[in-house]
């Protein structure tokens, strides 16, 4: 007897970026992970939570990180709730929302997750296709579904669409509207105020790109006190560890590392897109930490191979829609410098 259920058996599983060992020593593009360390006070309060022990669990609210946020983004921390990872929080609001054969929506290209999250719901899968000019083929508010995710900026084109466009759409959306906000820091906008105007509006947030801590997987969300509050009925009842939960307090509290590191790689990024055209690719503007770019002649599944070879990771994506580009990461001045040599020598 097959004990799995059919529609698991059958789906194919989200394939994550290639992540080499350290001892391979690639330059890493393909993941979108920050270059640069955390702030010192997440190392040191990491060690210090440590060595007090781990013996006991953690508070299962995750109150001090909640607290840290709502001094951030200027919310009492009911309207919070912490998350292994961002990606928790998107799992949850469907289990939330969607019951099974209902619909989720998500634009496409975008974060291809939130399909992979819909079907092991048994929620149905509705992508909104991108059109030639990168907006919506159709009008968002006619979508008709339980909740609809709209990343911004966008991954992996890093567009971003206005906080007007998104009052007017949450306005007028009658299912769940969520604002992913993977890459917002760096974009410099937020949605996080419009939640007050909205009952069917949440933000979401992950520390693994801005703050630099995409290996803690720590997320959050901000919703009215109601939408929190039914989250908090269904995550893990110790979902954030201790450690996660300190280095959250600690990142949010160092605004300054989080500004100086955001300047750093939008200037890194602004200067790589500049020679990136000088050498004949097309490269959509980005409120990113990367570049979605193609090569003059279209083969991104070429250039993404010969930089393998150079021990060079970047990302290819075999979708019809992007099969011709590239996504690339960006990383450190010198790493940047380097793989502009190598695009240089495969003109």
């Amino acid at each position: 007897m097959n004990r799995i259920r059919s529609d698991i058996a059958a789906m194919q599983a989200y394939v994550p970026g290639f992540q080499p060992s350290p001892e391979e020593h690639f330059i890493k593009l393909n993941t979108n992970e920050n270059p640069y360390p955390p702030s010192p006070k997440v190392v040191a309060a990491i060690q210090a939570e440590a060595a007090r022990g781990l013996q006991l669990y953690p508070d299962a609210r995750s109150r001090a990180a909640r607290e840290a946020a709502g001094r951030v983004y200027g919310f009492d921390p009911e309207w919070i709730i912490m998350a292994n990872g961002s990606d928790e929080v998107l799992n949850n609001l469907i289990r939330c929302c969607a019951a099974e054969g209902e619909q989720v929506g998500y634009l496409h290209p975008s974060y291809s997750y939130y399909a992979t999250l819909a079907r092991i719901q048994g929620a149905m899968p509705e992508p909104v296709l991108l059109d030639a000019d990168l907006q919506p083929s159709m009008p968002l508010e006619n979508f008709a579904g339980k909740i609809f995710f709209l990343t911004n900026p966008n991954a992996p084109f890093g567009f971003a669409f206005s906080l007007d466009f998104i009052d007017n759409l949450a306005g007028k959306l009658k299912g769940m509207l969520v604002i992913d906000e993977a890459y917002a820091d760096f974009a410099g906008i937020s949605a996080c105020e419009l939640v007050r105007r909205h009952e069917n509006l949440v933000v979401t947030r992950t520390f693994s790109k801005s703050y630099s801590l995409a290996g803690m997987r720590i997320g959050l969300a901000i919703a009215q006190p109601e939408i929190i509050a039914a989250l908090d009925k269904i995550r893990d009842h110790y979902n954030l560890d201790r450690l996660a939960q300190v280095a959250a307090a600690a990142a949010l509290e160092d605004q300054e590392t989080l500004r100086t590191n955001v300047k750093r790689i939008c200037a890194t990024r602004d200067w790589f897109a500049t020679e990136l055209r000088a050498l004949g690719y097309e490269v959509l503007p980005s409120h990113t930490n990367f570049l979605f770019c193609t090569p003059p002649r279209r083969d991104g599944e070429r250039i993404c191979r010969e930089l393998f070879a150079r021990h060079i990771l970047v990302r290819h994506f075999s979708d019809p829609a992007l099969c011709h580009g590239l996504r690339i990461s960006i990383g450190s001045r010198e790493d940047m410098e380097t793989t502009l040599a190598a695009l240089r020598e495969l003109q």
